[in-house]
């Protein structure tokens, strides 16, 4: 497992999984809030579930080049992860325009490009679930209906022919209701793990290979 630190060389800022995130107080991040609206459906802050996810990742790394789709990207590290470290050309999206200027802000201390959109998952078509090799998404079942959304964009997703599918969660029901009906419907298998640094992160992810 990758060591992830605090950077001594800049000041509020930590790297996890070779990507620089910015604490609360970094400077840019505070003028970010002083400037515009707070994010109103939970992408506030950084969530522990992409930790787990930036660790599958780099234990089982997509292909150079993938077309990577983030699913509810809030900041979007994971993306930026993969744009970072794989070389993918990231789309990421969001219900909510108002996380885009904190991912962006984390993708230029990165130095990646990340594609933003914001949409809900109902309104992400099938041909545009078509393009990717890789559908990855933490932290997105946080609600009970959200449950039968995300396992109908999974459905989509299956049958329009896109690539791997990975799904973080600190286990809260409605993710291990809508991996229950993956599991049985896409042979997705359900994976426990753990992250001590930056900070301890526990939780499982749903993979799904649809190849």
């Amino acid at each position: 497992m990758q060591k992830n630190t605090a950077n001594p060389l800049e000041k509020n800022t930590r790297t996890a999984f070779g990507v620089k995130i910015l604490t609360s107080q970094h400077k840019d991040i505070r003028r970010i809030k002083r400037e515009q609206d707070s994010p109103s459906i939970h992408g506030n802050k950084f969530w522990g579930s992409s930790y787990l996810m930036m660790d599958y990742l780099t234990e089982n790394p997509p292909e150079k080049g993938s077309k990577v789709l983030e699913l509810g990207c809030g900041w979007g590290l994971a993306g930026i992860h993969c744009a970072r470290h794989f070389d993918a050309k990231v789309t990421a999206v969001d219900a909510d325009n108002a996380v885009f200027p904190y991912l962006h802000l984390h993708a230029e201390h990165n130095a990646v490009d990340i594609t933003t959109q914001q949409k809900y998952f109902e309104k992400i078509t099938n041909k545009q679930l078509a393009q990717y090799d890789l559908i990855i998404a933490a932290d997105v079942c946080f609600w009970d209906e959200l449950a039968d959304t995300v396992y109908q964009l999974i459905k989509r997703a299956c049958e329009a022919g896109a690539g791997k599918i990975v799904i973080a969660d600190p286990e809260r029901p409605p993710f291990f209701t809508m991996a229950e009906r993956c599991i049985d419907e896409f042979y997705g298998e359900l994976e426990h793990r753990q992250v001590d640094e930056p900070r301890r992160a526990t939780g499982a992810l749903l993979v799904i290979e649809n190849a």
